[in-house]
């Protein structure tokens, strides 16, 4: 599973990269569930397992909005990215143009030791 593989000593982690670690993998999990019972609800020919399979979906989407969330006020990056592209009718390339032409906080920003940008 996801969450049990750490890419580096867990002793050797910050607080911060650990807990954003636990955030990232558990939305990776919620999305995989929300996948999973969509499948489920598309190939089953019985409508009350379809509507329990289709409840459970939308319970899941609950679950990851709650993490993105979570994410996006411990990380001041997503922060931005999440500002620029949620929320908009635009075509994402159109936003993605206009903000690499204006000058992206992903060009101009590095994180520090807590994940907060750092003005280059």
């Amino acid at each position: 599973m996801s969450s049990e593989t750490l890419h580096v000593a867990r002793e050797k982690l910050k607080p911060h990269t650990l807990h954003l670690h636990y955030a990232i993998t558990s939305l990776m999990e919620e999305l995989e569930a929300v996948d999973w019972y969509r499948q489920r609800a598309d190939d089953t020919e019985d409508k009350d397992l379809r509507e329990v399979l289709l409840h459970n979906a939308k319970e899941e989407m609950e679950h990851a909005s709650m993490l993105i969330e979570w994410i996006r006020r411990k990380e001041p990056l997503f922060d931005a990215q999440l500002r620029e592209y949620l929320f908009t009718d635009k075509p994402i390339v159109e936003v993605e143009h206009e903000a690499m032409d204006r000058g992206s906080p992903i060009k101009e920003n590095e994180p520090d030791d807590r994940g907060s940008p750092v003005k280059r």
